[in-house]
């Protein structure tokens, strides 16, 4: 593993209950940073799997501590503005700065287009777009007013290249993240920010196998079919999470330092095809 130097920084990490998010809080703890972690703590309605619970939020709150760095656990619902600008100066009381925002919370369900019910789009659009852009607004808002510099980096995925059978909105989000991260990498170059996206693909997250017990194998299949396997290595199945902490990490470091507006595959070559 690269070794890269946190100390002193904060970083606040979005659906950081479980999955994707609690391995980004644990490995920027690994590296010297303090974490804030963030989850809704609740089902959405029309999301068929279950959500991370208040328990699996302080559970990474633990592990963060057990990594010798401080955490600080909010339940938050990114979709709404009031609790995301009460977390984010909830995070500057506690720490006094934020240094690195990592956008992981989303949704994945599936519905084809011309079936779809309105609420089912509208809580993917605001989980996954609207939320990364509530978050990017009010630690962006931080990041120039303490004036010298911040890392943005949010979760895209491999459907934010690509169209997929019946995940049009959870597409039209990843295509979204990845705009959105060209803008605000713009939008705030000229304070030191650094905005970049990850795009995975298919991890072995409870997202994932909540999803296939929802709606079986099938429909992954279908997507594998038409999009080729998730993984050129192996067996072509799902990496693990910390794979994809591995870019997170990076796109946060000193490293990156004239990275900015991109979107990264971690795909496993995938998108090669």
């Amino acid at each position: 593993m690269p070794e890269y130097d946190f100390s002193g920084k904060v970083a606040f990490v979005t659906g950081a209950g479980h999955g994707q998010g609690r391995s980004h809080a644990q490995h920027y703890a690994k590296h010297g940073a303090d974490v804030v972690v963030t989850d809704i703590c609740e089902n959405i309605e029309t999301n068929p799997y279950d959500l991370s619970t208040p328990d699996e939020l302080e559970e990474t709150a633990s592990i963060i501590e057990d990594e010798g760095q401080e955490a600080l656990a909010i339940e938050m619902d990114v979709r709404d503005e009031s609790q995301v600008k009460a977390a984010v100066d909830q995070a500057v009381d506690e720490f006094g700065r934020i240094d690195i925002l990592a956008n992981n919370a989303g949704i994945f369900n599936a519905s084809e287009m011309t079936e779809m019910d309105e609420a089912m789009w509208d809580e993917m659009i605001d989980t996954n777009l609207k939320g990364v852009w509530l978050c990017s607004k009010h630690v962006g808002q931080h990041f120039i007013e303490r004036g010298d510099g911040g890392k943005i980096v949010t979760t895209s995925s491999t459907a934010g290249f690509v169209g997929t059978p019946a995940n049009g909105h959870y597409v039209a989000t990843k295509h979204g993240v990845r705009g959105l991260t060209k803008t605000l990498a713009l939008e705030l170059a000229e304070y030191d920010v650094n905005v970049n996206a990850v795009a995975p693909t298919g991890i072995n997250t409870p997202m994932i196998s909540g999803y296939v017990e929802s709606y079986g194998e099938e429909m992954l299949n279908e997507i594998a079919e038409l999009t080729g396997p998730f993984n050129l290595f192996g067996d072509g199945g799902m990496i693990e999470a910390k794979h994809i902490s591995e870019a997170y990490l990076w796109l946060s470091s000193d490293a990156a330092r004239y990275v900015t507006g991109i979107t990264l595959p971690v795909d496993a070559g995938m998108l090669a095809k």
